[in-house]
């Protein structure tokens, strides 16, 4: 069994994490990682899941955790994931990190972690669907040429701080790349005011918050006369949670010596 520590125990992401990593003979629950000073210190880790207790207590202490883990997995924040990646390559772990909102910078320090034997999977959503999704973006953008315009729309709930989502942000990467495009240089952020007309290598990006959507993307490509969409909605976090586990299984034989990501996990990868 895979010895598995969930870091962001009391989130809503680590609660559906928690549950499924109990209920999977594959896996092995060894530890809940919260911030210190959380009120959740303490309790049993099946129990803030919402199922019965597991005998497992939810502690900041992560280097600790390690020293009898296999893998992490990670959906906090930013600040947080930081310190989880330093760790878990120190640890020798594999490290399944979902967190959206990382940077450039971050994610060039993941690679050179990664380079020098770090095992890091990380993927800003990992349904399998969405990926599906990536996957098709870059075919359809292709196809369809230079005179379709294109713009992505993403909803969440409205507690969602950062913006455009994490899967935003990688489809406009897939499709810039498709395109010949930049996405520093040719994704917009929404309109406002006399903005002039839409320039042909743009890609639009508008991130809409409200309710408790769990996440919808679309990606519009538009012509004169008609227009394609393609769209996933996700209507569960059990959706991204089912991905983790599968990308921490993967982990357990991938070679370490770059970042995979889902598209490694579904055969995806083109060479």
């Amino acid at each position: 069994m895979i010895r598995t520590v969930i870091v962001g125990a009391g989130g809503r992401m680590g609660r559906v994490l928690i549950a499924l990593t109990l209920q999977d003979p594959a896996l092995k629950l060894v530890g809940a990682v919260e911030a210190a000073g959380s009120p959740l210190q303490g309790q049993d880790a099946g129990g803030v899941a919402g199922v019965p207790a597991c005998g497992v207590r939810i502690t900041a202490n992560l280097a600790e955790l390690l020293r009898g883990a296999d893998g992490l997995i990670d959906f906090t924040v930013p600040e947080n994931t930081r310190e989880t990646v330093r760790a878990g390559a120190a640890a020798g772990v594999s490290m399944v990190i979902g967190t959206t909102g990382l940077t450039g910078d971050d994610r060039a320090q993941m690679a050179a972690l990664a380079r020098d034997g770090a095992r890091l999977f990380v993927a800003p959503n990992m349904s399998i669907g969405v990926n599906l999704l990536f996957h098709l973006c870059g075919k359809v953008a292709n196809i369809l040429g230079p005179n379709y315009d294109i713009e992505v729309v993403e909803m969440h709930h409205r507690r969602k701080q950062d913006a455009p989502s994490g899967t935003a942000v990688r489809l406009a990467e897939v499709l810039a790349a498709a395109t010949g495009r930049s996405y520093a240089d040719d994704v917009r952020h929404g309109r406002h005011g006399i903005v002039g007309a839409r320039t042909a290598r743009e890609i639009g990006m508008h991130a809409l918050r409200g309710g408790d959507v769990v996440g919808d993307h679309t990606v519009v490509f538009a012509t004169d006369g008609e227009r394609v969409e393609l769209t996933h909605k996700a209507s569960s976090r059990e959706t991204f949670a089912n991905g983790a586990l599968r990308a921490l299984k993967f982990m357990a034989t991938a070679a370490p010596g770059r970042v995979y990501d889902m598209q490694d996990v579904l055969g995806l990868r083109e060479a």
